[in-house]
């Protein structure tokens, strides 16, 4: 068996050996201007080919959670219409699934469609930090948590990457906010940088080895991400060993020839080839090496002859098997938050109220560029009569969105509830779906705040009225504030479920499935709890993380803040006991691997999944640390009074923290607690581990920044010198406004206030209202993009429509030399 095994290594080895020697072959007969033209898009999603080398054009397509390859005309904003592909839950949702071995079998899936279409490389999985609930796209990243980022990511990428097709990994990196992504600069700290913001890039890289890392279009710490030296070269390649290329996201780039120079291969989209041109004569000039050209230029034909190698065989694939598993994600995936008097599951024998349009017309994922036309929707309303459910129904709100909510109740409003307390007065169980509509979360644009819709809060409070035993179903993707929390029995979160949430909800709600979903992100009482409330989303020109490592329960259990639902939280219908934890040692070197084991039993009567979390827990007086972190997690099913026992291997490295005076992992030495629980907050289990390390200088901050050492039950304030102590230079005001000289870098917000910016303006949004066809995301998403869409990004993403001579000239213009604007402008 071994043999074989190493026989099938050998064979994968000499194929890639065999395609890196015949992209270096390839590359040895372009001419230079080739080699420059590989290193943008043909268009909007695939490269360019060399058709005297026989080199194709292969496609790239959107992800993460299923393919979205556009049909017509194609555009990089989600907004084109695609060909039907499986829509699997949303990364929000899967992460609460916790289960490695689910992800690897979504991934496949993927894959398999992408070789259907060929697509040689799938945009995803995002594994951007959850900083705040308010991040416009959270619905596509996984957890407040980098190791569950990092791990789910991993397994999502070896499914795919099992089938041929490439991924593209992103972020890269601190893209923690939709508001001026394109232009803001994140200021962060180092150690924050290393454990929370690159942790999961980190682990995602090193075990599930994509083919491509996405970079990002902010700054990080003052530098575009596109050309960021120490994020592309030194951290990415050189320490954690990354062989794959390095792609731009969608307008990303900002100084072309520095960013190739720094590691960034491939520019998307296509921009006609404007850019190739700046590259080939930085070559000619002499400032750029001819030698990188030639690494990136390898790097794409490599991807290049990998996508042309799967075209050469026709493939096909099981449509319904794969609704089949979105829908088994979807079971995984959703969390029992609550059940009072355990009112779940339900029975057919019931007199049953269904109650709101997130019923009939579900919210299964979210808006932009990962935005997929679903084979098959299944709702909760039509699930529920096909699984044998008699009930009556009313919509009880409107589905149409208001993001900015109502200050007055209308008239039709006020008779939605009226009906539904009249079918929920005499009925035995009341089914009310809700959560956030369409308009309220997008790639595009943050979150105002983390309500919902007002007409959904009245309705759920009426209805408690007359009901007692009220089960709200909620659908979203990211936490919301929920005033009426205590009123209703029972809560089940579905997040963003997918095509296949309809009947994976009927069947929770039925007991013909158990829950077995926990959060892999707290939710908050309300907004003004996250530790990033006051910092978010930052300046004009800045964000600054004052929060440091504070995020998620790192924050809450330090802060000792009451929360909603803490990390982890999730129930079942069945129990579980924990017991008999071990180690294989008492005490080792920091950096050395022990072995821990403990039994789970299921003490209930139904079958049934559990998910055990394991932390470490170290002691400093020197450094501030959060109470524990999360080092592992492993899920298991159980029969009822089955036990099993779980073992697990720990590398006490991961330990330790990110010490920025030695720029490495470390742990001083003593008494590790090693601790396991069900969640973050019930831990039964814990065993003492003694950590030797070599005695080496550690960063104190406890005279100059005292509030990391001592969190309140407040909100989290750091003064502008605490955080300077940690961040380690003094802070740039990013408050300035921005005035002349206008450059490539401004936005439309920027310019908002001149004629030519009113006018550029009134333009975008009537264009955002006629390509989106009234839809509230799409259209919020789109005017968003545009207004804050720096003039480098709206040439390279324009397809034509807008060139480098127009952009200077309306620079010009902007800048009082209006007739040589004009003449620029209309430069041919």
């Amino acid at each position: 068996m071994e043999q074989s095994e190493n026989r099938k290594n050998n064979r994968n080895n000499l194929s890639k050996v065999e395609l890196k020697q015949r992209a270096r072959d390839l590359v040895s007969q372009m001419t230079l201007f080739e080699k420059a033209s590989l290193c943008s898009g043909k268009d909007c999603w695939t490269t360019k080919p060399i058709e005297r080398l026989g080199l194709e054009s292969v496609m790239v397509a959107d992800g993460p959670h299923g393919l979205r390859k556009q049909i017509g005309k194609t555009d990089n904003l989600g907004i084109g219409d695609s060909i039907p592909s499986v829509c699997f839950p949303t990364a929000s949702a899967m992460a609460c699934s916790f289960d490695r071995e689910l992800l690897f079998r979504i991934g496949k899936a993927m894959g398999e469609e992408c070789l259907l279409e060929e697509v040689a490389v799938i945009l995803g999985p995002g594994v951007n930090q959850k900083r705040s609930p308010l991040c416009g796209r959270n619905f596509e990243y996984y957890s407040e948590d980098p190791v569950v980022s990092g791990e789910l990511a991993s397994s999502l990428i070896q499914g795919v990457q099992s089938t041929g097709v490439g991924t593209s990994l992103k972020h890269f990196a601190v893209n923690n906010q939709e508001k001026r992504r394109m232009t803001i600069d994140a200021l962060t700290d180092e150690r924050a940088l290393r454990e929370t913001y690159l942790k999961s890039f980190e682990i995602a890289v090193k075990k599930g080895k994509p083919d491509t890392v996405m970079c990002s279009y902010n700054r990080l710490n003052g530098e575009y991400c596109s050309e960021h030296d120490e994020l592309l070269n030194q951290i990415l390649r050189n320490e954690w060993g990354f062989e794959g290329l390095v792609v731009s996201d969608w307008g990303a780039v900002h100084d072309r020839v520095l960013g190739l120079a720094n590691g960034l291969e491939l520019e998307m989209p296509g921009n006609d080839g404007y850019r190739d041109l700046k590259i080939e004569k930085a070559v000619k000039e002499g400032k750029l090496s001819e030698e990188i050209l030639n690494q990136a230029a390898c790097k794409i034909t490599e991807m290049i002859l990998k996508g042309m190698k799967q075209k050469e065989v026709r493939h096909e694939c099981n449509m319904q098997e794969h609704h089949n598993l979105a829908i088994e994600a979807a079971l995984q995936s959703a969390v029992l938050l609550k059940n009072q008097d355990n009112i779940l599951p339900g029975n057919r024998t019931q007199r049953v109220a269904v109650i709101g349009a997130l019923a009939a017309i579900p919210r299964y994922q979210g808006a932009g560029s990962s935005k997929i036309h679903p084979i098959k929707v299944e709702n909760g309303k039509d699930s529920l009569e096909q699984l044998g459910l008699k009930f009556d129904y009313c919509e009880g709100y409107s589905i149409k969105a208001n993001r900015k909510k109502m200050i007055e109740k209308d008239k039709q409003q006020e008779m939605r509830i009226k009906e539904a307390c009249e079918i929920a007065k005499d009925k035995d169980i009341v089914y009310l779906f809700a959560g956030l509509t369409e308009g309220y979360e997008s790639e595009g644009f943050d979150r105002e705040d983390m309500g919902m819709p007002l007409d959904q809060i009245d309705l759920i409070e009426a209805v408690c009225e007359c009901n007692a035993n009220v089960v709200v179903i909620l659908e979203g993707g990211a936490p919301m504030e929920m005033p009426w929390v205590h009123k209703v029995k029972a809560i089940l979160a579905v997040y963003l479920a997918g095509e296949g949430g309809g009947m994976a909800v009927a069947k929770l709600l039925l007991g013909d499935e158990i829950p077995c979903g926990k959060l892999a992100e707290t939710w908050p009482l309300r907004g003004e709890d996250v530790p990033s409330y006051l910092y978010f989303p930052g300046e004009l020109r800045t964000v600054e993380y004052r929060e440091s490592i504070y995020v998620g329960y790192k924050y809450y259990e330090k802060a000792k803040k009451p929360v909603a639902f803490p990390f982890g939280a999730g129930l079942s219908y069945t129990e579980f006991e924990y017991k008999n934890l071990t180690i294989d040692k008492d005490s080792c070197r920091f950096g050395e691997t022990v072995e821990l084991s403990f039994e789970i039993k299921n003490v209930g009567t139904r079958k049934a999944k559990e998910t055990a979390f394991i932390f470490s827990s170290l002691e400093n007086k020197t450094v501030f640390m959060p109470v524990k972190e999360l080092r592992e997690f492993v899920k298991v099913e159980l029969e009822p009074g089955e036990t099993k026992k779980i073992s697990i291997s720990l590398d006490t490295r991961t330990f330790g923290y990110y010490n920025t005076l030695i720029r490495d992992w470390y742990s001083e030495e003593g008494v590790c607690q090693i601790i396991v629980g069900n969640s973050v907050d019930i831990c039964p289990l814990s065993i003492p581990l003694f950590l030797s390390s070599d005695s080496k200088p550690q960063p104190d901050y406890r005279q100059s920044a005292p509030c990391y050492y001592h969190l309140k039950n407040a909100s989290m304030v750091v003064s502008v010198q605490e955080f300077e102590a940690i961040y380690g230079k003094v802070l740039p005001d990013g408050s300035l406004p921005f005035i002349k000289p206008y450059t490539q870098e401004n936005t439309l917000e920027d310019i908002k206030h001149t004629v030519i910016g009113k006018l550029i303006i009134r333009y975008s949004e009537s264009l955002a209202k006629k390509v989106t066809d009234d839809q509230a995301d799409q259209e919020g998403m789109m005017a968003a993009m545009m207004k804050e869409m720096p003039f480098y990004a709206m040439v390279a993403t324009g397809e034509g429509m807008i060139s480098e001579a127009m952009m200077e000239g309306v620079l010009e213009m902007l800048n009082g030399h209006f007739l040589r604007g004009v003449k620029r402008f209309f430069k041919k």
